[in-house]
């Protein structure tokens, strides 16, 4: 079991990124893509579809606002750029509408659950708030807070959206926990914030940085899954 220093008992409240860290959205986004490229024969990896996915959804999400499903309709058009084929609205529509069947990972609901004993638990995902709403029942714990980049107007790893909860929450930074399997979106800002956080991951032993932007960011704490946090917190 991994050692940390945290003193978990500290924390009043458990923040989450939702995809990537509860969600399998990896194992998502490849079954929705996998047809499209067979679809027109290109001849691609999965590492390389999901290095790729990171930078074309990383670019959309920095320009101006837009919806998520906007965002995942920008990155199939991105791809088929890269990839030298024209992307119809079908094509297009395909990897949001895949979102609501993204699946939670194994041990996320019964670590959930066990989180919740202790914790407040609280979500800030780079989602819409009707995509969200689908994943929820996924989940099958209640969240105490939700913040969605549809809300707040703005993609992490922009400031706006971890202040944004904290306001929401009505408590101080020094209170929060935040677990997350991005280091650039979530860790990296938290970090610079102040706010303590874990990283989740979910890619140990694998190469590359998959569906997300790498960074050099260090978390407080990192642990393979959900599990092995709710463990060290004995709950």
């Amino acid at each position: 079991m991994p050692r940390t220093t945290l003193n978990l008992s500290q924390f009043e409240i458990l923040t989450f990124d939702c995809y990537g860290t509860l969600i399998d959205w990896e194992t998502g986004i490849l079954r929705a893509l996998h047809p499209i490229m067979e679809r027109y024969k290109v001849r691609a990896t999965d590492d390389e579809l999901l290095e790729a996915y990171a930078s074309a959804e990383s670019k959309a999400e920095s320009g101006k606002f837009m919806p998520y499903r906007n965002v995942l309709e920008q990155v199939v058009r991105d791809l088929g750029a890269k990839f030298t084929f024209n992307a119809t609205p079908e094509d297009q529509h395909s990897l949001p509408d895949s979102v609501k069947t993204w699946r939670p990972f194994p041990d996320t609901v019964a670590s959930l659950r066990r989180l919740h004993r202790r914790y407040k638990l609280a979500i800030i995902s780079n989602i819409d708030d009707d995509l969200f709403a689908h994943t929820a029942k996924l989940l099958e714990v209640p969240f105490d807070f939700v913040t969605t980049a549809l809300e707040v107007r703005s993609y992490e790893p922009s400031f706006n959206n971890f202040q944004r909860a904290l306001e929401k929450m009505k408590v101080s930074k020094d209170r929060v926990l935040h677990v997350a399997q991005s280091l650039h979106h979530d860790v990296e800002p938290t970090r610079a914030l102040g706010i303590h956080s874990v990283w989740v991951n979910r890619r140990h032993g694998k190469a590359g940085g998959g569906a997300t932007v790498k960074s050099p960011a260090k978390p407080d704490l990192e642990v393979p899954d959900l599990k092995t946090l709710a463990d060290l917190a004995g709950c």
